[in-house]
């Protein structure tokens, strides 16, 4: 297990993530943010996330994947 961060960004400010979720691999880790991403546009909220970029990095910070606003929902996201 590996522990990974979703720190999410926009041109506007960023969000750190500092629980951080434990992923077996990098795939599962990349799977995450891409729900994660369409969970946040899905929700109804004063905040417009289609512009925000979600950065996916490891334990010492190095970024190990970014994931850009999807233009659709996804069915499998909880």
């Amino acid at each position: 297990m590996t522990q990974v961060f979703f720190h999410c960004s926009t041109t506007h400010g960023v969000l750190m993530d500092r629980r951080g979720t434990s992923v077996t691999s990098l795939s599962e880790a990349c799977e995450a943010a891409t729900c994660m991403m369409r969970s946040l546009i899905a929700t109804v909220s004063l905040e417009d996330w289609r512009d925000w970029v979600v950065h996916v990095s490891d334990e010492s910070g190095e970024e190990i994947d970014r994931r850009f606003a999807p233009r659709q929902r996804c069915g499998q996201c909880r």
